[in-house]
């Protein structure tokens, strides 16, 4: 699996380095990716890395295995075009003890996930250099109506975002806003909304929250914005705010089934 590792500085590191690592692997159809930030300890070939907590990870199905080699070249490529270096060995995942005095804190928020729908064949048929600036154009879009909707930036997932929002309302009327900056770019997006309940511990959030509203946005057709049952519930006063009833579904990975609704326009 070839393994890319970019340095930084950071004084809360006590190796005094920063960095993030990207790892690409093929295997037939498929291509594997998994990235994350790490530590990296030492110099030289005495020099180790590790995970600084569990990497992202996914998976891009091509169809067949020359689109994606293609993939992986053209993923090999970026990395080194951003200053990644190749990285031979392992990369450990180094589990820190727990702080004293960490206080765990339960929040309630609305969870958007956007998607770009097609983005393997955009990026292929645009090429990296023209594809690199539609994504910058895309990721200054998504911000922008983030900060006009009072809406916090969590993690990027590749070409994905994820955000909370305060009230539903507010993620719903950015997820629509989203979708019209980006057709100007010739993107179209899926989005999901759901809303509940996760664990800040720290700088992290976690929860299973966070999977129901990828496992939702991953129901959304292109152009598509769907919220769960808990969303709509919120909104049972928004009469501005239009449904349709998207039927009962099964999230993968998810206890139950969900009803999920269409926003309409």
């Amino acid at each position: 699996m070839p393994k890319f590792l970019r340095i930084g500085v950071h004084q809360s590191n006590v190796s005094g380095y920063t960095s993030k690592a990207w790892c690409v692997r093929r295997v037939g159809s498929a291509v594997f990716l998994k990235w994350g930030g790490v530590e990296v300890q030492g110099t030289g070939a005495g020099r180790k890395v590790y995970w600084t907590r569990s990497p992202q990870e996914k998976t891009v199905r091509c169809g067949t295995a020359q689109r994606a080699q293609d993939y992986a070249k053209a993923a090999i490529a970026r990395r080194r075009s951003h200053r990644y270096e190749p990285l031979v060995g392992a990369i450990a995942l180094r589990r820190r003890p727990a702080e004293r005095g960490t206080d765990l804190k339960r929040a309630l928020a609305t969870i958007l996930i956007v998607d770009i729908v097609g983005s393997t064949a955009k990026a292929a048929k645009l090429g990296d250099a023209r594809w690199t600036k539609v994504m910058g154009h895309y990721y200054a879009a998504v911000r922008k109506e983030l900060k006009s909707s009072r809406g916090k930036e969590v993690v990027t997932t590749g070409d994905g975002v994820l955000a909370t929002f305060k009230a539903p309302a507010a993620g719903i009327s950015c997820a629509t806003a989203i979708q019209k900056a980006v057709r100007t770019l010739g993107l179209e997006i899926r989005v999901g909304l759901h809303a509940g309940e996760y664990t800040i511990s720290g700088d992290e959030m976690v929860g299973l929250a966070f999977h129901i509203g990828t496992r939702v946005a991953a129901k959304a057709r292109a152009g598509e914005v769907l919220v769960s049952s808990a969303v709509k519930d919120l909104l049972k006063a928004q009469s501005t705010i239009s449904f349709r009833d998207h039927g009962m579904h099964q999230l993968k990975g998810v206890p139950e089934r969900w009803r999920l609704y269409r926003v309409e326009a």
